[in-house]
């Protein structure tokens, strides 16, 4: 990987010590066992590191560049995607991807916000910072989605709703609102799992949904922890302090029953095994869609709706 977390160091000076042995002309010399040794206390120290992640730390692997996003899960678990584009009222918003395809063999619409692996695909994808057009362009899906019985999919992965002038011009906060009424409206199931980053107003307009899952080292949260230092401290500096106080980690939010369920990821996050991360979350959202589907549209929309309305009574 080209890319590495700063409390990697260890591992990655360890991974680095077997590729020069494996590089080196050993002169008749068996290095296999030196090998084996120095993979085998890697591997140790990876597992040992990962099992006790703080809360900042889980910041910096949900934000990880190599973290699988989007549009790898679409490849990987989506047949036939065909991507829909525009809002119908000003243009196409590239941060979020929206369409149909046939999930496991199951027609479906899916959505989702894209980040994009590299700097012009960053740069195209506006860093998976939607504008309004591209929360009106989900309205737009999910509706069509209610309209013929397909079941909806959404993929969070932004720091949230991206905050131009352009964009609050345009009726940012909503669309947003929109969004999050649509997904409470649609009389059909709809399952959202938080991938990498949950940030604010621009996750939950499309993760209002009847089960809500996060991957292991995902966060989600009512605003990033340097938006909350830069508030609360007035400095970013203490965006490690907010990251605890926030309690954005997918095991604080199970425990506040703020989500459904948590996806195990891959022992040294999903960016170390990507397609072993997208198949665990393709079982969850088929395992979710399994209980979801024996049940009428106006009971989906009732139950969802309740759901989200008793968070508020349990605080």
């Amino acid at each position: 990987m080209a890319y590495h977390l700063e409390f990697e160091k260890r591992i990655v000076e360890l991974e680095a010590k077997i590729l020069e042995l494996q590089s080196i002309d050993k002169g008749g010399v068996d290095m296999d066992e030196e090998i084996a040794r120095i993979r085998e206390k890697a591997e140790r120290i990876l597992t040992q590191t990962y099992a006790k992640l703080t809360p900042d730390e889980k910041v910096q692997v949900a934000r990880h560049p190599d973290r699988p996003h989007f549009g790898d899960y679409a490849k990987r678990l989506i047949q036939d995607f065909t991507p829909l584009a525009g809002d119908r009222t000003f243009g196409e918003d590239a941060a979020l991807i929206g369409g149909l395809g046939r999930f496991r063999g199951l027609s479906c619409v899916v959505l989702g916000q894209e980040k994009g692996h590299d700097t012009p695909a960053r740069i195209h994808h506006n860093f998976g910072m939607p504008r309004p057009e591209g929360y009106r362009k989900a309205q737009r899906l999910m509706r069509m989605a209610h309209q013929f019985g397909l079941p909806i999919i959404t993929l969070v992965d932004t720091a949230g709703a991206y905050p131009g002038i352009g964009a609050e011009e345009r009726g940012q906060s909503e669309a947003i609102g929109k969004s999050i009424e649509s997904c409470l409206r649609a009389e059909t199931p709809l399952v959202s799992v938080i991938i990498g980053e949950g940030g604010s107003g621009g996750a939950i307009a499309i993760a209002a949904a009847d089960r809500v899952f996060m991957l292991e080292h995902s966060i989600y949260s009512v605003i990033s922890p340097e938006g909350c230092a830069s508030i609360l401290w007035r400095s970013a500096t203490y965006a490690n302090e907010a990251a605890r106080a926030l309690k954005l980690t997918a095991q604080d939010l199970k425990k506040l029953g703020v989500i459904d369920g948590i996806i195990a990821e891959p022992i040294g996050g999903a960016h170390r095994e990507p397609e072993q991360t997208i198949d665990a979350v393709g079982d969850a959202i088929e395992n979710a869609l399994g209980e979801l589907t024996v049940l009428e549209g106006p009971v989906l929309k009732t139950r969802r709706r309740q759901k989200f309305l008793e968070m508020g009574h349990a605080v």
